[in-house]
């Protein structure tokens, strides 16, 4: 696992990019919480590229904000790969970001 001082450095390896290239990031949470946007938004300037960040925890907030299918939940599971990918999806969708992230909980 990395440290406190590799995620920071590597979030502002992120800012920078973003900054770069005049981009913006969403997240579409679940078991993090929140944590994604936390660890983002913790860094200074971050409102230039942080555009929102969704916290769906139950499946009806998955398909209601994400528009995340009920046949991928059924099939794959909550936490899968797939509903990762389709949060990420309905995450640009529902917003006005360039990138998305939606980070699953490792085993």
């Amino acid at each position: 696992m990395a440290s406190d001082v590799e995620i920071q450095a590597l979030l502002q390896l992120l800012a920078q990019a973003l900054n770069t290239t005049g981009r913006t990031i969403v997240t579409a949470e679940s078991c993090t919480g929140g944590g994604l946007a936390e660890a983002l938004t913790s860094v200074p300037g971050s409102s230039g590229w942080f555009e929102r960040g969704f916290v769906v925890y139950t499946n009806t907030a998955k398909r209601e904000m994400l528009d995340v299918k009920a046949a991928t939940l059924a099939r794959f599971g909550a936490v899968s790969e797939q509903t990762a990918r389709a949060m990420a999806v309905g995450a640009l969708r529902h917003s006005h970001g360039d990138l998305a992230a939606a980070p699953r909980k490792s085993r």
